[in-house]
């Protein structure tokens, strides 16, 4: 596993980054000589995100974009007719 300072890391973050995702393999990241951080690749999804399981199962009912109620029931507005 390969290891470089923070500033070394801030300057070539990218390029970092890439190198990463090429190799998959992890890089330690130090800063006065002892780790802080691992950055790693990600962990490849065979079976897609959580939220795919939700598609399909959302129904709108009504307007979406209309207030729940009414302006006439809101106590700002008996307020301000006082």
């Amino acid at each position: 596993m390969r290891e470089i300072s923070a500033s070394e890391f801030k300057a070539k973050c990218s390029a970092i980054l890439d190198e990463v995702m090429q190799t998959g393999q992890a890089v330690t990241i130090t800063k006065r000589g002892k780790p802080v951080a691992r950055l790693v690749p990600p962990v490849p999804r065979q079976d897609g995100y959580p939220q795919d399981t939700l598609f399909g199962t959302v129904k709108i009912q009504g307007d979406i974009v209309e207030p729940a109620l009414k302006a006439d029931v809101w106590e700002a507005n008996e307020r301000l007719s006082r």
